[in-house]
Protein backbone atom coordinates (compact mmCIF):
# COMPACT_ATOMS: atom_id res chain seq x y z
CA UNK A 1 0.00 0.00 0.00
CA UNK A 2 1.20 3.78 -0.31
CA UNK A 3 2.07 5.07 2.77
CA UNK A 4 2.94 9.18 3.59
CA UNK A 5 3.70 8.73 6.57
CA UNK A 6 3.93 6.69 10.28
CA UNK A 7 4.23 8.09 13.55
CA UNK A 8 3.13 8.62 17.55
CA UNK A 9 1.72 11.35 18.75
CA UNK A 10 -1.12 12.40 20.92
CA UNK A 11 -4.68 12.10 19.18
CA UNK A 12 -5.78 15.50 18.34
CA UNK A 13 -9.42 14.99 17.53
CA UNK A 14 -12.54 12.84 18.32
CA UNK A 15 -13.35 11.69 21.83
CA UNK A 16 -10.16 10.03 21.79
CA UNK A 17 -8.66 13.55 22.22
CA UNK A 18 -5.31 13.42 24.50
CA UNK A 19 -4.58 9.70 24.64
CA UNK A 20 -1.15 8.67 22.45
CA UNK A 21 -2.15 7.16 18.99
CA UNK A 22 0.03 5.74 16.07
CA UNK A 23 -1.11 7.22 13.18
CA UNK A 24 -0.84 5.53 9.54
CA UNK A 25 -1.48 7.87 6.98
CA UNK A 26 -2.41 6.86 3.89
CA UNK A 27 -1.15 8.88 1.01
CA UNK A 28 -4.26 9.28 -2.00
CA UNK A 29 -7.01 11.47 -1.75
CA UNK A 30 -10.35 11.67 -4.66
CA UNK A 31 -11.25 14.92 -2.41
CA UNK A 32 -10.17 18.73 -2.39
CA UNK A 33 -11.82 20.28 0.29
CA UNK A 34 -11.33 24.18 0.07
CA UNK A 35 -10.01 23.87 3.87
CA UNK A 36 -7.93 20.98 3.63
CA UNK A 37 -4.81 20.50 5.58
CA UNK A 38 -3.46 17.77 4.46
CA UNK A 39 -2.53 18.36 0.70
CA UNK A 40 0.69 17.05 1.22
CA UNK A 41 -0.56 13.37 1.54
CA UNK A 42 -2.24 13.98 -1.90
CA UNK A 43 0.51 12.20 -3.43
CA UNK A 44 4.13 10.75 -2.46
CA UNK A 45 4.71 8.48 0.11
CA UNK A 46 6.37 4.93 -0.21
CA UNK A 47 5.14 1.77 -0.95
CA UNK A 48 4.89 -0.64 2.03
CA UNK A 49 3.84 -3.73 2.43
CA UNK A 50 1.21 -4.93 5.45
CA UNK A 51 3.41 -6.53 6.83
CA UNK A 52 6.36 -3.52 7.45
CA UNK A 53 2.96 -1.33 8.34
CA UNK A 54 2.40 -3.89 11.26
CA UNK A 55 6.01 -4.09 12.28
CA UNK A 56 5.93 -0.43 12.23
CA UNK A 57 3.41 0.12 14.55
CA UNK A 58 4.27 -2.52 16.89
CA UNK A 59 7.83 -0.46 16.73
CA UNK A 60 5.91 2.24 17.89
CA UNK A 61 3.26 1.03 20.16
CA UNK A 62 4.24 -2.41 21.58
CA UNK A 63 1.94 -3.22 24.07
CA UNK A 64 -1.07 -2.39 22.14
CA UNK A 65 -2.94 0.69 22.55
CA UNK A 66 -4.85 3.61 20.19
CA UNK A 67 -3.53 3.27 16.43
CA UNK A 68 -5.86 5.78 13.70
CA UNK A 69 -5.75 4.32 10.15
CA UNK A 70 -5.94 7.91 8.32
CA UNK A 71 -5.27 9.82 4.89
CA UNK A 72 -5.97 10.87 2.43
CA UNK A 73 -8.93 8.68 1.98
CA UNK A 74 -7.95 5.28 3.19
CA UNK A 75 -10.72 3.69 2.01
CA UNK A 76 -9.28 3.81 -1.58
CA UNK A 77 -7.22 1.38 -0.30
CA UNK A 78 -9.81 -1.13 0.68
CA UNK A 79 -8.09 -4.34 -0.18
CA UNK A 80 -5.14 -3.62 1.16
CA UNK A 81 -6.43 -1.82 4.26
CA UNK A 82 -9.33 -4.16 5.42
CA UNK A 83 -6.97 -6.54 6.38
CA UNK A 84 -4.45 -4.50 7.95
CA UNK A 85 -7.18 -3.25 10.33
CA UNK A 86 -8.42 -6.74 10.76
CA UNK A 87 -4.55 -7.35 11.95
CA UNK A 88 -4.38 -4.72 14.25
CA UNK A 89 -7.80 -5.87 16.44
CA UNK A 90 -6.70 -9.23 16.54
CA UNK A 91 -4.07 -8.19 18.24
CA UNK A 92 -5.76 -6.08 20.64
CA UNK A 93 -4.97 -2.49 19.34
CA UNK A 94 -7.96 -0.05 19.80
CA UNK A 95 -8.29 1.21 16.33
CA UNK A 96 -10.08 4.31 14.64
CA UNK A 97 -10.25 4.27 10.69
CA UNK A 98 -10.83 8.41 9.46
CA UNK A 99 -13.17 8.47 6.17
CA UNK A 100 -14.85 11.23 4.37
CA UNK A 101 -17.85 8.44 3.83
CA UNK A 102 -17.79 8.72 0.34
CA UNK A 103 -16.29 5.56 0.14
CA UNK A 104 -18.55 2.84 0.86
CA UNK A 105 -17.84 1.31 4.47
CA UNK A 106 -19.90 -1.70 4.65
CA UNK A 107 -16.10 -3.93 4.62
CA UNK A 108 -15.02 -1.97 7.28
CA UNK A 109 -14.18 -4.68 10.73
CA UNK A 110 -17.00 -5.14 12.68
CA UNK A 111 -14.55 -3.72 15.42
CA UNK A 112 -13.03 -0.41 13.84
CA UNK A 113 -14.07 2.49 15.24
CA UNK A 114 -15.35 4.72 12.20
CA UNK A 115 -14.90 8.67 12.68
CA UNK A 116 -16.74 9.45 9.22
CA UNK A 117 -15.94 13.64 8.11
CA UNK A 118 -19.32 14.11 6.69
CA UNK A 119 -18.23 17.39 4.18
CA UNK A 120 -20.18 21.01 4.38
CA UNK A 121 -21.09 23.08 2.00
CA UNK A 122 -18.09 25.53 2.20
CA UNK A 123 -15.88 22.64 1.67
CA UNK A 124 -16.32 22.83 -1.83
CA UNK A 125 -17.10 18.55 -1.63
CA UNK A 126 -21.01 18.67 -0.77
CA UNK A 127 -23.16 15.82 -1.23
CA UNK A 128 -20.48 13.50 -1.53
CA UNK A 129 -21.27 11.56 1.92
CA UNK A 130 -22.86 7.83 0.47
CA UNK A 131 -26.50 7.44 2.14
CA UNK A 132 -25.49 3.82 2.41
CA UNK A 133 -23.29 3.95 4.96
CA UNK A 134 -25.86 5.70 7.48
CA UNK A 135 -26.17 2.06 7.55
CA UNK A 136 -22.94 0.81 8.34
CA UNK A 137 -22.65 3.29 11.19
CA UNK A 138 -22.88 1.67 14.71
CA UNK A 139 -22.88 3.03 18.70
CA UNK A 140 -19.16 3.13 18.96
CA UNK A 141 -18.73 5.55 15.75
CA UNK A 142 -18.14 9.27 15.39
CA UNK A 143 -19.62 11.56 12.70
CA UNK A 144 -17.47 14.79 12.21
CA UNK A 145 -18.52 18.18 10.30
CA UNK A 146 -15.77 20.61 9.72
CA UNK A 147 -17.62 24.15 10.08
CA UNK A 148 -16.58 27.29 8.06
CA UNK A 149 -19.61 29.22 8.73
CA UNK A 150 -22.71 29.45 9.52
CA UNK A 151 -24.36 27.61 6.35
CA UNK A 152 -21.99 24.90 7.22
CA UNK A 153 -23.07 25.12 11.01
CA UNK A 154 -27.05 24.83 9.77
CA UNK A 155 -26.02 21.93 7.66
CA UNK A 156 -24.48 20.01 9.72
CA UNK A 157 -26.98 21.17 12.27
CA UNK A 158 -30.00 19.61 10.28
CA UNK A 159 -28.29 16.38 9.05
CA UNK A 160 -27.58 15.55 12.44
CA UNK A 161 -31.43 16.32 13.26
CA UNK A 162 -32.60 14.66 10.25
CA UNK A 163 -30.85 11.50 10.22
CA UNK A 164 -30.67 11.40 14.28
CA UNK A 165 -27.44 10.87 14.74
CA UNK A 166 -27.37 11.07 18.28
CA UNK A 167 -29.44 7.81 17.59
CA UNK A 168 -26.79 6.12 15.86
CA UNK A 169 -23.46 6.70 17.06
CA UNK A 170 -21.29 7.45 19.94
CA UNK A 171 -20.46 10.98 19.52
CA UNK A 172 -21.48 14.18 16.74
CA UNK A 173 -18.40 16.41 16.44
CA UNK A 174 -18.61 19.81 15.26
CA UNK A 175 -14.77 21.59 14.42
CA UNK A 176 -14.33 24.59 13.10
CA UNK A 177 -11.74 24.44 10.41
CA UNK A 178 -8.25 26.21 10.02
CA UNK A 179 -6.64 28.34 7.63
CA UNK A 180 -4.51 26.14 5.28
CA UNK A 181 -2.01 28.62 5.80
CA UNK A 182 -1.76 28.60 9.50
CA UNK A 183 1.23 29.23 11.65
CA UNK A 184 2.91 30.49 14.29
CA UNK A 185 0.14 31.20 16.97
CA UNK A 186 -1.36 28.24 18.96
CA UNK A 187 -4.57 29.43 19.50
CA UNK A 188 -7.95 29.72 17.80
CA UNK A 189 -7.40 33.13 15.62
CA UNK A 190 -6.40 30.53 13.06
CA UNK A 191 -10.11 29.45 12.57
CA UNK A 192 -12.42 30.04 9.96
CA UNK A 193 -15.16 29.92 12.18
CA UNK A 194 -15.08 31.44 15.91
CA UNK A 195 -15.22 28.39 18.20
CA UNK A 196 -16.93 30.61 20.87
CA UNK A 197 -19.47 31.72 18.00
CA UNK A 198 -19.94 27.97 17.47
CA UNK A 199 -20.34 27.59 20.96
CA UNK A 200 -23.11 30.16 21.23
CA UNK A 201 -25.24 29.08 18.21
CA UNK A 202 -24.95 24.92 19.61
CA UNK A 203 -26.62 26.16 22.72
CA UNK A 204 -28.94 28.23 21.30
CA UNK A 205 -30.04 25.28 19.36
CA UNK A 206 -29.66 22.36 22.09
CA UNK A 207 -27.87 20.58 19.30
CA UNK A 208 -27.23 16.87 20.51
CA UNK A 209 -23.44 17.64 18.98
CA UNK A 210 -20.25 18.31 20.89
CA UNK A 211 -18.10 20.84 19.98
CA UNK A 212 -14.09 19.92 19.01
CA UNK A 213 -11.26 21.19 18.23
CA UNK A 214 -8.27 20.13 16.91
CA UNK A 215 -5.94 19.70 20.11
CA UNK A 216 -2.56 19.15 18.09
CA UNK A 217 -3.19 22.84 16.76
CA UNK A 218 -2.93 24.34 19.69
CA UNK A 219 0.04 22.48 21.25
CA UNK A 220 2.53 22.58 18.23
CA UNK A 221 2.66 25.39 15.35
CA UNK A 222 -0.52 24.85 13.49
CA UNK A 223 1.53 24.23 9.99
CA UNK A 224 3.74 21.12 11.95
CA UNK A 225 3.60 17.80 10.48
CA UNK A 226 3.38 14.24 11.65
CA UNK A 227 2.56 15.90 15.68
Amino acid sequence: MQINEIYKSLQGESTYTGLPCVFVRLTGCNLRCSWCDSEYTFSGGSKMTAEDVWQEVQRLSPDGGLVEITGGEPMLQEREVVPLMQRLLDASYKVLLESSGERLLARVPAGIIKIVDVKCPHSGEPDTFRAENLAALTPRDEVKFVLSNRNDYEFARDFTQRHRLDQRVNAVLFSPAFRKDATGARDSSHCLLDPRELAEWMIADNVPARLGLQLHKFIWDPAVKGV
